[in-house]
């Protein structure tokens, strides 16, 4: 039986991506500094997960799985010296946690005849491949050349979506995963080394794959932000509320549908594929069994809110290719409101705007003086008077079409 190393028994990583491996016939040993986690999979050599949807619920029993001690580096290397393939889905900040054990299993390998190793970066970053190539290749310089020629550092679109798991949900099985149904995973077609899996019938290889990266931040990140700061303003709590409203979900697809076709030009794709993409993501988040909050998807505005993130990247490329982003300018907006007690970074934010004015924090917050400025600020201050979101959507409509010439 072939062997895939997982690292990280997160949500991600039990209720996506191996899974996926287990489904399709290969032993997955996960690895996690969570004892309990890897005891309770030592024990059962199994769990559930829960697939969900607002009217459903299958469960799918996961097998041939077993954990590993992520403490013990020389069993950690071991494992990854003899695995057939490997993912990490750990957080981009542990990373550089688990560059050694790496390594050290990469030169394992290079020492028992060479073979390839490909792994799979599961992780909300861009440029992961590069990142974590550089963090190993600080563990073993010497094998440049081997890395190089033999590792394979690929990139990955994770866009399941996998709920935070409570007690009620978990109903007494600590590794039981809430998981939708979507299940594709798009991958870096040209970065494999030594062949590409063809037994993973959900693994999508793809080239050039900086458009399912873009995707993925400038689509399902930037408008799931959108819904939760939008959702924020009228008082829901959870997402799938804020995507059953009229106004809010016609603001997210106009954002999509702009961010859409700068996506398209930027790539050379198809602009097809991705309406229908921008369709079936306001179809996914109104999952109510996903119970996705408006709090957790909205947080941390000092990141969400950044250059290159999600919005401000997002709003960015249409400058870029003079495509109308006013929609995105209401959800930047509507971030720089967003202040929920229990979050520190969005607190920050906020405040540092009502202090300091929207254009001040948009070049602080965001190193963004575009051409989009004063449109943001005229959106924050409307809700800062009381406007409604209606008001506001409508009004951006009007300005819009005058400024479209056919």
């Amino acid at each position: 039986m072939k062997k895939f190393i997982m690292y990280g028994a997160g949500n991600i990583g039990r209720g996506f991506i191996g899974q996926s491996f287990s489904a399709a016939g290969y032993k997955v040993g996960f690895v996690d500094i969570n004892m309990e986690v890897i005891d309770a999979l030592n024990k059962d050599g199994e769990y559930p997960v829960n697939v969900v949807t607002t009217n459903k619920n299958e469960e799918i029993s996961v097998k041939n799985v077993y954990g590993i001690d992520g403490k013990d580096v020389g069993l950690v290397s071991d494992e990854i010296a003899g695995c057939d393939l490997m993912a990490t889905a750990i957080g981009v900040n542990v990373l550089k946690f688990i560059a050694r054990p790496i390594a050290e299993g990469i030169k394992k390998r290079a020492e028992n005849g060479g073979r390839p190793l490909n792994i799979i970066i599961c992780e909300n970053l861009i440029g992961a491949d590069e990142y974590l190539r550089g963090l190993v290749l600080k563990e073993i310089p010497e094998l440049t050349d081997f890395v190089n020629e033999k590792v394979g550092f690929i990139e990955a679109s994770i866009g399941r979506m996998v709920p935070v798991m409570t007690d009620e949900k978990r109903a007494g099985k600590l590794l039981r995963v809430y998981v939708e149904p979507y299940n594709v995973l798009p991958v870096d077609k040209a970065a494999f080394k030594g062949g590409i899996p063809s037994d993973v019938p959900n693994l999508y290889p793809y080239t050039p794959f900086n458009l399912f990266i873009q995707r993925k931040l400038f689509m399902h990140n930037m408008s799931h932000a959108l819904c939760a700061y939008l959702g924020n303003l009228r008082g829901y709590s959870y997402v799938y509320e804020s995507v059953n409203d009229f106004d809010i979900r016609y603001c997210a697809f106009r954002a999509l549908v702009s961010s859409a076709l700068a996506v398209a030009k930027e790539n050379g794709a198809e602009i097809a594929p991705l309406l229908d993409h921008a369709d079936n993501l306001l179809y996914r988040f109104k999952n109510t069994a996903l119970a996705d909050t408006v709090e957790r998807v909205g947080k941390d505005t000092k990141r969400k809110l950044g250059p290159n993130d999600r919005l401000i990247g997002a709003l960015k490329l249409c400058e870029k290719y003079g495509i109308d982003a006013s929609c995105i300018c209401i959800g930047v907006a509507a971030g720089f409101l967003f202040a929920p007690e229990t979050d520190a970074s969005s607190t920050e934010v906020s405040a540092f705007a009502r202090e300091n004015g929207i254009k001040k924090a948009l070049k602080e917050i965001s190193d963004y003086e575009g051409k989009y400025v004063s449109s943001i600020e005229r959106v924050y201050n409307a809700l800062l008077d009381g406007k409604t979101l209606a008001e506001i959507v409508a009004e951006t409509d009007d300005i819009a079409g005058k400024n479209i010439k056919v």
